[in-house]
């Protein structure tokens, strides 16, 4: 009997584990929007369209708050934000986590060094088809490096935090050594 179950409890076990990939593709253009956020504890409108006339934009989502993952994902871009600034880009963080919250967050973990906005009804994220499977009421971690034409130059999901500053900053490198600008 058991040995009849555990082939069906395996393939359940990688599809629960297995990593989520972005719908949205290189190439595509990104949706916009427009959404309340936070950057050192000061409240201001962030408008995707607005940023990308300033350089690239690296959109990063992420599921909650003051988690562990969120947290070391926050104190990673915020270490790295010299870097993005050198290669002219703008971070946002985006969660379902309300503006009150993210005011705390923004300068707690996000050191006051990037901005995190509040997308409550998930309509941003559900446009960037981000939206956690197994826990639809969070985003998944996704990061998105997006160009000032609005086109995505690069996707990557991974709940594990560790990869998304150094892919997001690789991906900037190699488009501006293909002459993005």
């Amino acid at each position: 009997m058991l040995r009849r179950w555990v082939p069906a409890l395996l393939i359940a076990f990688a599809l629960v584990s297995a990593p989520a990939f972005a719908s949205l593709k290189v190439g595509e253009k990104a949706p916009d929007f427009t959404l309340q956020a936070s950057k050192g504890g000061k409240v201001f409108t962030f408008a995707l369209a607005d940023a990308l006339k300033k350089g690239p934009v690296v959109l990063y989502f992420y599921p909650a708050a003051f988690t562990t993952g969120c947290t070391i994902e926050a104190h990673d871009f915020a270490a790295a934000i010299d870097n993005y600034k050198k290669l002219g880009a703008t971070v946002i963080g985006v969660s379902h986590d309300d503006i009150a919250t993210l005011n705390k967050f923004s300068v707690s973990e996000c050191r006051s060094k990037f901005a995190v906005a509040a997308d409550t009804t998930q309509s941003v994220a559900k446009a960037y088809d981000s939206i956690l499977k197994r826990a639809p009421q969070y985003a998944n971690r996704t990061s998105y490096v997006i160009a000032p034409d609005g086109t995505i130059l690069y996707t990557y999901t991974n709940l594990e935090p560790d990869q998304h500053v150094a892919n997001t900053i690789n991906a900037l490198k190699d488009w501006k050594s293909k002459g993005g600008k």
